[in-house]
């Protein structure tokens, strides 16, 4: 390549640098999400999460919820939900109430895992006859 090429070739590089400067200086880095908005649909979201994580999700009893609360989870801030239900094994035999924490992020449901020790101990649970109620035919009301 002769001189002048390299001097074209340059100039058009620091053009292409100094534009996308520019127009990240115009259109901004995207936005991070706001982690911590308060779950609106966090009933559904958990129903609609363990309709198809649990062996058998019809007839569970004993259901029960927290409302969505700040919690610490690992290092960090989040809205969480506790739920406690006795759910049937794939022999339909109930397998004991167990206590799960739903995690969630910017108002969505992120995770659903059974409950560390201490996580859902000082909950202030209320029946959750939704989850009771999950059917997986579609004629079920």
């Amino acid at each position: 390549m002769t001189t002048r090429a390299l001097r074209i070739v340059f100039a058009g590089a620091i053009a292409l640098a100094v534009a996308g400067c520019g127009a990240n200086e115009y259109l901004g880095k995207p936005k991070e999400p706001e982690p911590n908005i308060v779950p609106v649909n966090y009933k559904q979201d958990i129903i609609d999460t363990l309709r198809q994580t649990l062996d058998d999700p019809t007839n569970v009893r004993d259901a029960a919820i927290s409302e969505p609360a700040l919690m610490t989870i690992g290092r960090e801030q989040r809205f969480a939900s506790c739920v406690r239900l006795n759910s049937r094994d794939t022999a339909k035999q109930y397998t004991g109430v167990k206590v799960r924490i739903a995690i969630f992020f910017a108002g969505r449901l992120n995770q659903l895992v059974e409950a560390g020790k201490d996580q859902c101990v000082n909950a202030a649970y209320k029946p959750f006859p939704e989850l009771e109620k999950v059917c997986l035919s579609k004629e079920c009301t």
